[in-house]
């Protein structure tokens, strides 16, 4: 009896969580906006936790910043470097976006048919991209106003994200025991530490990911003033703004250069393709072993399947965050998930 009695109320509680189950994830699926935003923010958090601990460490005599202020500290450091762009590096990326959206409707209808010339686009009809691209120019003020509306809220998701980000860092800790606590005692430890090496590794991607997109904008800013290509100082910016995204960030970016430089020249494109390639060697062979690959130590198949997953589910932000999240996934399964025994060829045995 006692044993019917413990299967029916085991069949009950099967039920019951099958649907509490179903109950959650279709409640995640009403707010997965929410909790991507959620998890973007306590990733940068995690990210940033490096650099605060760093701020934390610095001592004048028996004196060290506590947490709060050293969060304060990392904001008037974040807000200084915005102050310095947008004194410095912004007037003129204003002014060649301003020269862009005035040239665009007699430089298009010449970049277009540059294009047509080429071999392969001769049977292509470019009139329907000419009549767009007229369209596009001549009610571009109507486009910005219609926009505003979705830029405002992808401000305020900016604005959020930067408070959960503040919270994270201040109340993380409290958060992470509290999580830790639903695992059994015995685990705890070793999730812990494996949870910390994870951490490391996702602090150390920030810096090296930082001084790629710093070199990249330098460099290419370099590069198209020298060759004097139009709006050479925004395109720098978007080089070393897009590179956050890892190998596509580059590539979309290096795309609209040569449609800007196609308007002018072919030994202008040319130009961009050999800086590029050359650049895309020194970085792959040198940059990224030195900088990212020993303190990431992802290999470049996991890197590219990140950006892809994290693309498709998330777009621009998801891209943004693949890698660091691929470090976490790598950490997690290579601790619980990989077997340690080596591996025997069958073939060299028979």
């Amino acid at each position: 009896m006692n044993i019917k009695t413990e299967r029916q109320s085991s069949r009950r509680g099967d039920i019951v969580f099958t649907f509490a189950l179903a109950l959650l994830l279709c409640l995640a699926w009403f707010v997965r906006d929410v909790l991507v935003l959620i998890y973007v923010s306590a990733l940068f958090a995690v990210v940033l936790t490096p650099v605060l601990n760093g701020i934390m460490s610095l001592r004048i005599r028996e004196w060290h910043p506590g947490k709060g202020l050293a969060v304060l500290i990392l904001l008037l450091a974040v807000a200084g470097a915005v102050t310095l762009f947008i004194a410095f590096a912004l007037p003129p990326v204003i002014r060649d976006l301003k020269e862009f959206g005035s040239e665009l409707p007699t430089r298009g209808p010449k970049m277009l048919d540059r294009i047509h010339r080429l071999p392969f686009m001769r049977h292509v009809d470019v009139s329907s991209l000419n009549t767009k691209l007229q369209d596009f120019a001549s009610n571009f003020a109507t486009y910005v106003f219609v926009s505003i509306k979705g830029w405002a809220g992808k401000v305020a998701d900016i604005v959020t994200g930067i408070v959960l980000t503040v919270y994270f860092m201040l109340e993380g800790d409290t958060a992470y025991r509290w999580i830790l606590s639903f695992f059994p005692v015995q685990h705890r430890q070793r999730l812990d530490q494996t949870l910390g090496r994870a951490e490391l590794r996702m602090g150390k991607w920030l810096l090296g990911q930082g001084s790629l997109m710093l070199i990249l904008g330098i460099t290419s800013t370099i590069v198209f003033v020298a060759l004097k290509i139009r709006y050479a100082y925004a395109l720098g910016v978007l080089m070393g703004v897009f590179n956050i995204i890892p190998v596509a960030g580059a590539l979309i970016s290096v795309s609209l250069a040569l449609l800007v430089a196609a308007i002018d020249s072919w030994g202008h494109v040319l130009g961009i393709i050999i800086f590029y390639a050359i650049y895309a060697q020194i970085e792959t062979s040198f940059l990224t072993p030195r900088i990212m690959q020993s303190s990431v130590d992802l290999a470049g198949l996991a890197v590219v399947i990140s950006l892809l997953l994290g693309a498709s589910m998330a777009g621009v932000v998801g891209a943004m965050v693949a890698v660091p999240t691929a470090v976490l996934v790598a950490v997690l399964l290579n601790e619980y998930g990989v077997q340690k025994e080596p591996i025997i060829d069958v073939r060299t045995t028979e």
